[in-house]
């Protein structure tokens, strides 16, 4: 099992930022990861949030073999095309160590207030196919065109082609059997959802969709997401059963407790289940 470190870049100074990836790569972590938001999306009132993209952008000049990414970036967001341009920059920045995940945005109170425009579920998703498209084209470097949903391509190219080949991981978080699963099926490297009674089920779909996209479903790993909060026995369990479901990197999410419930679960729990 693989473990990242939700640092929760929000309601704190950048400095802390800083050190909550700083402190993800020293004790171990196989990843840093923020959000895409750029508004706090708990707790009450005004605060601190640093945009996502930039964000990892400085975390590459700051760490040195932590992974990066953002759990997930909304495709709302930016234009896909812009966006290709901010990952690989990410990618280089941080000499390969940038994992790009997607999804379809939620957010709508956020979009409303900051006059970002909110389509429909359907047509977010139209857009989640079109950057899924986008990016994967611009990254081979060469002329590239596509007739999209949304955002077409005419003869575009970009420079220069990520450090990592052919692309930096791309995640997919959802559980939407219509729309997340066959784009996870068709593109993922990773599958980011939850845990729950039915992902068995929804896992075998996504072996089935594999399979019919021509690709081997064992090359799309399955990733969730893991509470430090609780007992430590019940954080055993919790990866125990994700184990089981055939989960291979959790993302623990920052606790309470803070910096020091960290430290203790990378010396009392971690070392058994880490590879």
């Amino acid at each position: 099992m693989k473990f990242g470190l939700d640092i929760a870049q929000q309601r704190m100074p950048f400095a802390e930022v800083v050190n909550r990836a700083r402190l993800a790569e020293r004790l171990g972590f196989t990843g840093a990861w923020g959000f895409d938001h750029f508004k706090p999306m708990y707790g009450e009132g005004p605060g601190e949030c640093f945009e996502g993209m930039t964000t990892l952008a400085a975390l590459a000049g700051m760490t040195s073999t932590i992974r990066l990414g953002l759990l997930v970036t909304g495709v709302t967001y930016r234009h896909p095309s812009v966006f290709a341009a901010q990952a690989l920059t990410v990618d280089h920045a941080s000499g390969g160590r940038y994992d790009l995940a997607l999804g379809a945005a939620w957010a709508h109170e956020e979009h409303l207030q900051l006059g970002i425009p909110f389509p429909s579920t359907a047509e977010r998703f139209d857009l989640l196919e079109d950057t899924l498209e986008i990016v994967t084209r611009l990254f081979t470097g060469e002329r590239v065109s596509y007739d999209g949903h949304l955002v077409s391509l005419h003869d575009a190219q970009m420079r220069p082609v990520p450090v990592q080949s052919p692309r930096p991981p791309l995640w997919i978080g959802g559980s939407g059997r219509r729309r997340t699963l066959p784009l996870v099926a068709r593109y993922a490297d990773v599958w980011h959802t939850g845990g729950g009674a039915n992902h068995g089920e929804l896992s075998a779909a996504l072996d089935t969709l594999a399979a019919e996209a021509g690709r081997d479903p064992a090359d799309i790993a399955r990733a969730g997401s893991l509470s430090l909060s609780g007992p430590w026995d019940q954080v055993r369990a919790d990866i125990e059963r994700h184990l089981e479901q055939g989960f291979s990197y959790l993302v623990c999410g920052w606790p309470g407790d803070g910096a020091d419930r960290v430290s203790e679960f990378t010396e009392t729990v971690m070392p058994a289940y880490a590879r």
